[in-house]
Formats: C-alpha cells, sequence, structure tokens
C-alpha cells in the first residue's frame, strides 16, 4: 500500500474496498470515523493528497494531471479487489477522472462511483464563479471556508492550524483552475449522486451528471449544505447504496 493510502481500520480480509478522495483544501481527518460506519466487508482506504498530513513535507501536486497521477499510485494498491471511489466536492471530479483512467491504465473498473456535493465537470468554466481564487487574501479563504462548514471550530483560533489551512487551500485551488474536461469524457459504471437540499449546486446536477455515464444513475438529497449535516456526515457510508445498508437498517 502506497504512504498516500491511509487505513484508519485494517481490514485485510475485506472482500471489497471504500477509496475515498478529499474536497479542495482537504485532508483525510474528516473521513475516518467512517471506518466504523461500514459494513465488516469493506476496508476504508483514504488517500492523502501531497503537502498534508503525513506527506506534509512532499510539494503539493503542481496541476490536476500531476494531482491525478498520485491518485492513480493509490488506486493500484488497492484494485486487486472490488471497490468503490467515492469523491466530495473536489474529490468528485477527482474520482470521476480516476474511473476514466483505471480503465486507460488497464485497471479494474470501479463497482460503482459516488460522487458528492459536486456539480458535473462538464462545466468547469463556471465553476470558477463559485469558489475563491489562490491569490484572494488569507481572511477571504478563511471566509469561505468557513461558510462552506469545511473548518472545524476547535481550530479557529489556532493561527498556525489556520496558516496550514490557508496554505492548503490556496494550493488546491491552483490545482482545480488547471482543471479541463475533455470533450467526451465518460464512464460506464453505475453512479450515486449524493448533494445537500441546502447546497447551491442546483436540482439540475444529477441529470447533468447522467450525460457523462453511460450505466445507471441514482440520486440521493440529503439534509444540510455542502457538508450535510454533522450527523448526516458522521454515517454518510450507510447512504451509498452500492455498499448495502442504509441508517434505516443501521
Amino acid at each position: 500500500m502506497p504512504p498516500s493510502a491511509i487505513r484508519p481500520l485494517p481490514r485485510p480480509h475485506a472482500s471489497r474496498t471504500l477509496l475515498c478522495l478529499s474536497f479542495c483544501g482537504g485532508g483525510t481527518a474528516p473521513f475516518r470515523p467512517w471506518a466504523r460506519s461500514l459494513p465488516e466487508d469493506v476496508e476504508l482506504v483514504l488517500h492523502c493528497y501531497p503537502g498534508r498530513e503525513g506527506r506534509f513535507t512532499e510539494p503539493f501536486a503542481k496541476d490536476w494531471r500531476d494531482m491525478l497521477d498520485d491518485a492513480l499510485t493509490a488506486l493500484r494498491g488497492i484494485a486487486r479487489r472490488p471497490y468503490v471511489l467515492f469523491g466530495h466536492s473536489m474529490g468528485a471530479w477527482a474520482a470521476f477522472d480516476l474511473a476514466r483512467r483505471a480503465s486507460a491504465e488497464g485497471l479494474p473498473a470501479p463497482q460503482s462511483l459516488a460522487l458528492s456535493a459536486a456539480d458535473s465537470p462538464a462545466l468547469w468554466r463556471n465553476a470558477t464563479r463559485h469558489r475563491p481564487e489562490p491569490n484572494d487574501t488569507d481572511q477571504q479563504l478563511i471566509d469561505w471556508m468557513c461558510a462552506k462548514g469545511q473548518l472545524p471550530e476547535s481550530i479557529l483560533g489556532d493561527e498556525g492550524i489556520m496558516q496550514i489551512a490557508v496554505e492548503i487551500l490556496r494550493a488546491d485551488l491552483g490545482i482545480m483552475n488547471s482543471y479541463r474536461y475533455g470533450a467526451g469524457d465518460r464512464v460506464e459504471v453505475p453512479v450515486q449522486v449524493l448533494l445537500g437540499e441546502d447546497d447551491s449546486i442546483g436540482a439540475e446536477a444529477p441529470e447533468r451528471w447522467r450525460l457523462l455515464n453511460g450505466g445507471p444513475l441514482e440520486a440521493t438529497w440529503l439534509p444540510g449544505g455542502h457538508f450535510y449535516t454533522p450527523e448526516v456526515w458522521a454515517r454518510l457510508p450507510e447512504y451509498l447504496t452500492v455498499l448495502g445498508r442504509s441508517p434505516s437498517a443501521a
């Protein structure tokens, strides 16, 4: 397993893997508690982007392709058994592209894609209207992260941690700005799109994702905004249909 792949609760005998890709400015910490919300036959693996957490001393990815090449290394490490790709926000676009790359690299396709809190990457030209720019001030970036619910209250008074959060977000915004959707890019696997009822993405997002997918697509609307409600986020894997569980059955 490459060092970028974090397994919060190793399950070497699991028959499936859930590989998670984080949001812009994010790391693996928000996803780690999910390990105990998964069925016993599913192992949680979290891809850590360079420049943060245990990869703090590594340089940030130069651009989108560089970031995806790095994520592909993690995918090679888990694709020996059936897997599901989950991506939240920026991670949803990364999961979509990683599924496409898997086929090109001769790797097995994912059982399913779970795409959370993101509109279709075909709208990449408009996406910059809804996020800050890398050259915005530290305070503007902090305000944006707070508005999205991206920063835990426990770190808001820690100047050192806040500065790290700003640096990571600034780097990831540059990566996002280098993204280009290729005309005709699509996947041929089952897709589940998860969206917050109070998020600003829009009710048409599932249909826009459907245009990029040759397989079945399911839309799931959840309470809350970009990160749902705390209660939903804490148990989000239970809403993933492909894993065969639901909150009502938990």
